[in-house]
Formats: structure tokens, C-alpha cells, sequence
């Protein structure tokens, strides 16, 4: 199929920034628009620090006309921005970078945010001269209360200060090791489907037992949140916790039993098992 490039056209007051902060987003689907939205709601960027890349510009409306640079061309948005985001399909990866890879230079940095590429996957294609970190957000990105993993290698660690920086803008961030990441994609990127499906089930038991479904979901929504506050601001394992409101023959401890001879607890970590295979082939998948 066939499209009609558009070239890149940048904004009157796109060079008002420093050079240094300019951000081109390769792929600018969900989690590439939310990493936007997370840095220009941390008040460290603003909409014309961006460069939008993407085969289909109408999703990218509202960020064109707040002061964003969007184009159909990736070589456009490499060519004007010193950090470029690799944000695409891991199966679109060896097309993208070869289609960018003689605009990179030494004083780019490229971030990868590509399930299952490594390092050494993207130098086999672009070289050893430019920066590649590798970094695995979630969605949360686009409200800053993301789980970002950070990796590279041993000839790019120098890279790992300025990434974390940026990163920590939009969440918590965890330097990692690179061999780790497919873990950290199952549990961190993929979980928070896991921790939304959870939230979903508790609010339909809500709304089986007495509750409105709009009442349901926010209380266990709001549940969901002090539950991981909990552990946050306590620094404490999940089973201390639980003990405080499990006391002898009470309706807690008997949900919780109810649920585990169901299989709630291996279902979940089956579930995170079978995301990091998967995650682990979908570079080579067809």
C-alpha cells in the first residue's frame, strides 16, 4: 500500500528550545504519545521540544496544533532532534533502521523501546557510532507513574545517567541488566494490563454483591492504588501487609483461601511467564 509522504514541517517557534532537547519519537503510537504527554506534564519539555513520526498523521492532530513537529518521513525527524525514540513494531525494526541508520551520527542517542531488540540487534544494523539504550516503560508513562527498566551495554553505559534522568520525569525508574529485559517487559510493560485486569475482576465482584458498576470500579480502583501505596511508603513485602486485616475466621483470610484454591496466584505468574516467552520471539516473528 501506498502513501503520500508529508515532509517534515516544523513549527515557528521550534528552535526556541535548546538543541540538545530535541526529541524525535519514531513511531509515535500509544506508548510513544504517552512518554510525550508524561515530559510535557513534568514541565521539563514542551510540545515544540518534539518531532512525531508515523505512516498515519490524523491520531497526531492535536499534537501538531499544540506546537508539535509531525511528519511521515523518519529520516525528517533524525535530521532535527539530538534523541531519537525508537517506538515501532518489533517487526518493523530492521526496516525503520535501515531507513535512518546513514542520518545517525555519535551525537545522537538512540532510545529503543522495542520489545525484545537488544543492543548488539540494532548495531548489527546501524554500527557501533551511535548511543543505543534500551529502556521499557508502560503506559503510565503519559501521567509520570511509569516502572521504567533501563539497559545497555558495557560500551554505552556512560549513556545510563541521562536516560535515567529523562525517564525519571515520567516514573520510577531501575537500571537493570540487559539480558533482564525480556523480564522486565512481562512483568513492568505487560503487567499493568495484568494489574488493570485484576482491578476489572474486582469491580465486577463489587458490582455482583451490591454496587452500581461506576461505584464498583472506583472503590476498587482506589483499593488497587492504596494497596501499592502500601508498599511503596512502607517498603514492606505484600504478606505483612495482609496479615494486618487477615484475623482468625474473618471473611478476609476466607476470600483469600477461596481465591487461591482457584489458582488466582499461578494463574498471575503464569501469566507473566508465558508474556516474557512471548516477548522474547517477537523480533524474529513473521
Amino acid at each position: 500500500m501506498s502513501f503520500l509522504l508529508k515532509p517534515l514541517s516544523l513549527p515557528k517557534n521550534y528552535f526556541m528550545s535548546q538543541p540538545e532537547k530535541k526529541i524525535a519519537i519514531i513511531g509515535a503510537g500509544n506508548l510513544g504519545l504517552s512518554f510525550v504527554k508524561g515530559l510535557i506534564e513534568s514541565k521539563h519539555y514542551d510540545y515544540n521540544d518534539f518531532i512525531l513520526t508515523k505512516r498515519n498523521l490524523d491520531t497526531l492532530k492535536y499534537f501538531e496544533e499544540n506546537g508539535c513537529a509531525i511528519t511521515t518521513t523518519n529520516i525528517g525527524g533524525v535530521k532535527n532532534a539530538a534523541i531519537i525514540v525508537l517506538a515501532v513494531l518489533p517487526q518493523k525494526v530492521d526496516e525503520v533502521l535501515n531507513d535512518i541508520k546513514d542520518e545517525l551520527t555519535p551525537n545522537h542517542l538512540l532510545i529503543s523501546v522495542v520489545t525484545g531488540i537488544k543492543v548488539k540487534d540494532i548495531e548489527n544494523v546501524i554500527g557501533t557510532n551511535t548511543p543505543i539504550v534500551r529502556a521499557m516503560p508502560n503506559t503510565a508513562i503519559a501521567i509520570r507513574e511509569s516502572m521504567t527498566c533501563i539497559a545497555t551495554t558495557e560500551q554505552w553505559k556512560t549513556q545510563l545517567p541521562k536516560v535515567d534522568t529523562l525517564f525519571k520525569h515520567v516514573g520510577e525508574t531501575i537500571i537493570i541488566n540487559e539480558e533482564q529485559m525480556t523480564s522486565a517487559t512481562a512483568l513492568c510493560a505487560c503487567g499493568i494490563a495484568f494489574f488493570l485486569r485484576a482491578i476489572r475482576a474486582a469491580s465486577q465482584g463489587g458490582n455482583e454483591i451490591d454496587f452500581h458498576a461506576d461505584e464498583a470500579l472506583k472503590m476498587a480502583a482506589q483499593t488497587a492504588k492504596g494497596a501499592a501505596s502500601l508498599l511503596i511508603h512502607n517498603q514492606s513485602h505484600p504478606e505483612d501487609e495482609i496479615d494486618k486485616v487477615t484475623s482468625p475466621k474473618g471473611c478476609t483470610i476466607a476470600g483469600l483461601n477461596e481465591m487461591e484454591h482457584n489458582g488466582f496466584s499461578s494463574s498471575f505468574i503464569k501469566g507473566i511467564t508465558i508474556s516474557a516467552k512471548k516477548a522474547k520471539g517477537l523480533y524474529t516473528e513473521e
